[in-house]
């Protein structure tokens, strides 16, 4: 078996997500190797730990030709991972298609080769799959993987940087990469989660009572769905089904109903806080501490009090 894991940077780091992609390859065994989104990465090869060859290739081929490059890769291995991040579900998918090949997503466990485990019916039971494919595409959930960095053995892995022989013209300009400034903590990675939902009623409440409250705790802030699309927060900011799934030690649920694609996204959460005004919130049946209360009337008393310890 040799396994490849894509590996994503930020700022000239390794993010958290590619580690509990490279935690289930070595849970899985055999060889691995990475393949580093970005040739800027050359310098962060050697704090990874735990694989024998890293790939490189040139900002421009990274441009729209990753699938295509990871085909011309794929005779050399057995099993493909990656975080099912925005960037790995969009990358492994187009491998699969090239491949003809099934992918399997959202992975919790590694049970074999071959067989896997991954939630059904909105997270509310376990499916065990198998696969017959010879190769084998698999976006991992990352909060079911503890990040892993490290490895006995560890040396320096071959370096190795992609060519452009082989690929064919790609059809699509790239013009520019725009990342917008921001302080805010990433939920995918963030200890502290506080959450609303349409509960706020507005916008304007939603900023005004939460973004305070998460300054102090330095908390990530989350939204329902309900209120994306209501247009309180942003759609990175949405945790569920549809959103982005975590894990924090704690996560404040402000606002929200709880429903069952909410739910399913916030699962793993170590401890679940839930404050709503209706005491037959279905939130209340899966939070470990909850309080019925008015949120306009408690977050301002919780952030002032909060303010006076820190």
């Amino acid at each position: 078996m040799r396994s490849l894991v894509l590996i994503q940077t930020e700022n000239q780091k390794i993010l958290s997500s590619s580690l509990s992609a490279l935690a289930a390859a070595k849970k899985l065994g055999g060889i691995i190797d990475a393949f580093f989104l970005g040739e800027d990465s050359k310098t962060l090869i050697s704090d990874l730990k735990g694989i024998s060859k890293a790939y490189l290739a040139p900002n421009h081929l990274l441009e729209g030709q990753i699938a295509e490059i990871l085909k011309n890769l794929s005779s050399d291995y057995t099993h493909f991972f990656a975080a099912g991040t925005s960037e790995g579900k969009n990358i492994l998918p187009r491998l699969a298609g090239l491949l003809d090949i099934q992918p399997i997503t959202e992975i919790t466990d590694i049970l074999s080769e071959n067989t896997f485990v991954r939630p059904v019916y909105a997270g509310t039971a376990l499916a065990k799959v198998q696969t017959k494919d010879e190769k084998k595409i698999l976006l991992i959930r990352s909060a079911s993987f503890e990040p892993d960095n490290s490895h006995k053995n560890a040396e320096t892995p071959e370096c190795v940087m992609i060519s452009e022989e082989n690929l064919s013209p790609y059809p699509v300009t790239f013009i520019a990469n725009e990342n917008t400034p921001s302080d805010k903590v990433d939920l995918e990675t963030a200890k502290i989660i506080v959450s609303g939902g349409k509960g706020f009623k507005s916008a304007e409440s939603f900023a005004t009572l939460l973004e305070p409250l998460a300054k102090i705790l330095e908390a990530g802030i989350g939204a329902s769905r309900a209120a994306v699309d209501s247009d309180f927060a942003p759609n990175e900011s949405q945790v569920g089904q549809t959103g982005k799934i975590v894990a924090p030690d704690i996560y404040i649920a402000i606002g929200l109903s709880g429903a069952p694609q909410h739910l399913a996204g916030i699962k793993d959460s170590k401890v679940i806080f839930a404050i709503n005004l209706d005491p037959q919130a279905s939130i209340f049946n899966n939070a470990d501490y909850g309080l019925e209360a008015d949120l306009f009337e408690v977050l301002p008393e919780l952030t002032a009090e909060l303010e006076k310890l820190s």
